[in-house]
């Protein structure tokens, strides 16, 4: 093995594990996201919890105290609706660097295995052609295979996020059309 060739083995094993590193630290920056959201979402929770504790045990009259637990639903609600809107908005940005470093990952990978033939095909004794030929022919199959299996990948990724951005979008239509009309019920049943 000639060392232009061990040197391009070194290369692209390098890059493998540093693009590996990467994606894991792309990963963990979402984890990182998810967990200080749960931390938040936890700690507003207790303090509103403790609030209405309070004033459950300050109340007067049990009615007070059901009163208080209806007014606290429809926030509950809404904060659950925000929660799960951050969540998806962590999700999709971290699905997005993930596409952009595979896309990234994929040029490069046909950019070097272009290279390799290259320089097999520079390199070559005489009468290989045929050999360096099939090397070819295979490179470009296996990146117009890989090329059209990231294209698909990457619509369906697409597919997914608009189905859960719609998603979304129907439920805070659905909620402010409920907030809408709720004002209205009221005052039509005076």
């Amino acid at each position: 093995m000639s060392t232009l060739t061990t040197e391009q083995l070194v290369a692209a094993q390098k890059s493998g594990v540093e693009t590996s590193f990467v994606f894991l630290n792309k990963a963990f920056e979402g984890i990182e996201k998810l967990a200080d959201l749960n931390v938040q979402t936890v700690k507003s929770t207790l303090a509103e919890n403790q609030e209405f504790a309070v004033k459950a045990l300050s109340a007067k009259e049990p009615q007070e105290t059901f009163s208080q637990q209806s007014i606290l639903v429809q926030p509950a609600v809404e904060r659950v609706q925000s929660y799960w809107h951050h969540v998806y908005e962590i999700l999709s940005s971290t699905q997005a660097e993930f596409a952009v470093l595979a896309e990234a990952q994929c040029k490069q990978f046909q950019s070097d295995a272009h290279s390799f033939i290259d320089g097999l095909t520079k390199n070559a004794p005489a009468g290989s052609e045929s050999v360096v030929a099939a090397w070819k022919t295979f490179i470009t199959t296996a990146s117009d295979t890989a090329n059209s299996a990231y294209e698909t990948a990457a619509k369906a990724a697409r597919q997914a996020v608009e189905t859960a951005e719609s998603n979304l979008n129907a439920a805070s239509t659905a909620k402010r059309t409920r907030q809408a009309v709720a004002p209205v019920e009221s005052d039509a049943k005076q």
